[in-house]
């Protein structure tokens, strides 16, 4: 499923983002596997908390990523969200 901008994601029972405090930050912890995340996969997974659109967080990555083109970060997002969804990571 191909998220939208009205889209609401968040993680998926099971899955939890490691905390910075346990010195794993960048780990999104999923039933039987692990995923390391880079610096702008983190920041996505840790918008994607059940409250903000897609919109919103594309809004907030924008701001963040103010160099890069915004078409570009829209396309990534979308992307990288469906991965997540098709990996049962997130929910929709």
């Amino acid at each position: 499923m191909k998220p939208d901008v009205s889209t609401v994601p968040r993680l998926a029972p099971g899955v939890r983002l490691a905390d910075r405090i346990s010195g794993q930050a960048g780990l999104l912890l999923m039933p039987e596997r692990v995923l390391r995340l880079n610096e702008s996969s983190l920041a996505i997974v840790e918008l994607c908390d059940g409250k903000r659109t897609v919109q919103q967080i594309l809004e907030e990555l924008r701001v963040k990523y103010a160099k890069a083109e915004p078409v570009q970060i829209m396309d990534d997002l979308i992307d990288y969200l469906q991965k997540l969804n098709e990996a049962r990571a997130i929910d929709f």
